[in-house]
Parts: structure tokens; sequence; C-alpha cells
């Protein structure tokens, strides 16, 4: 009696416009497609920066997932910047940039990356957050303007690339995952995209058609 092949594995897309994301995806060594997500990303009132990032990471999932119609695992993310419980997001100019550095001079932060993984052949929606404590040094004008100069972090919530110059405007970070900061987790996106049966560690040979890299 022929034995049947194993069916393909569902395709991976990052619901996301972020270098950063595709970056810490590739990592895992497997082909993926991106997509934008269109979405509004104000904050409702009195939404929480936790509840925000949520909401958008599972948001950005499921508006991506509309638009494929075979078997997909679509991962969305987002990150919100908590300072004493006002969202701060990704400033976008220079002068919301100085702003917010200044509000972060000497301050203790918490940035929330939420995940979401959805696949809608099994109606599976799941989601973690991954949060990141960091304590900002006490910061100049001189200085802040030196380095938004240097780096022009405006796409990056908080104003800070951590993973670049950003770095020396810190004084600590307490992490349980140092992707996290960057802005995709990849401890708890690993384990959400094997609950939704895309195993990061088994070999994918399917074509993507807009990957990474």
């Amino acid at each position: 009696m022929p034995v049947s092949a194993p069916s393909a594995p569902p395709r991976l897309v990052l619901g996301s416009s972020s270098p950063y994301r595709r970056e810490l995806l590739a990592r895992l060594g497997q082909p993926f497609d991106t997509r934008s997500p269109d979405v509004d990303e104000t904050p409702q009132p009195g939404e929480t920066p936790l509840a925000l990032a949520c909401r958008l990471a599972e948001l950005k999932a499921r508006v991506v997932a509309q638009g494929f119609e075979d078997d997909v695992v679509v991962i969305g993310s987002d990150q919100v910047a908590d300072l004493a419980g006002r969202p701060l997001g990704k400033p976008g100019n220079h002068a919301a940039a100085v702003a917010q550095l200044r509000a972060l001079s000497g301050q203790v932060v918490r940035f929330h990356t939420a995940v979401c993984v959805a696949r809608p052949r099994t109606g599976q929606v799941l989601q973690a957050v991954s949060s990141v404590t960091v304590e900002f040094r006490v910061l100049s004008d001189e200085l802040i303007e030196t380095y938004l100069q240097r780096e022009q972090p405006y796409d990056c919530a908080g104003s800070a690339k951590c993973e670049g110059l950003g770095i020396v405007l810190l004084e600590r970070i307490d992490s349980t995952d140092p992707t996290a900061l960057v802005g995709l987790p990849l401890i708890v996106t690993s384990r959400l995209l094997r609950e939704a049966g895309w195993d990061p560690m088994a070999i994918n040979t399917r074509e993507s058609g807009n990957t990474h890299g």
C-alpha cells in the first residue's frame, strides 16, 4: 500500500513592514513572505499601553490573514513604550523624537511587545506579550540632538535603537528575551508558531513569493 506524502507546511507570513522584524524572523532560517498591514494605530480612549500593543498585534495578524486563500500562518506584532501608563509609539519625526527622549531622560520605562499568530484554516489566533524594563540615563539636550542626528531612530518606539548607538542612552535593560526590545520576541514567537502547527525546526522547502532578504 503506497505511503501518502506528508502534507506541506503552511506558508509563513510576517504581517509587518518593519525591517527590524524581518531581520529577526530571518534568524529562524526559514522562508517567509511579508505583507504590510494597513491599520489605524491610534490608541482608543482609556486604552493602556499593554492593551494597545495586544490589540494592534492581533489586528495586524487578522487584517493580513484575510488576504490569503491558502494555508498560512501570519505573525502580527506591535510594540508600545509605557511611561507611567502613557503610551509612546514611533515618533515619526525629529521634533517628536526630541520630546520623547526628554520625557524618558532618567526614567524607567516598560516596552510591551505583543505577538499574535493567526492561522485562518484552523481558526487559531494565539497571542503573547514580552515586556522589557529599560532605565534611561539622564539625557542632556546636546546628547539627545547628537544621537538623533547620527541614528535618526524615527521609526522606533521610544526613539532609541538598542541594537545600535541608542544603547549608550541606557543604564539598564531587564528582559527574558534579548530580541524583544528590537521588536519581535523570538522566544514567544517560536512557541506560538509551534502551537499553530508551524515548527521552526522543521525543514521547510516551500517557495515564498515575497521573501525576506
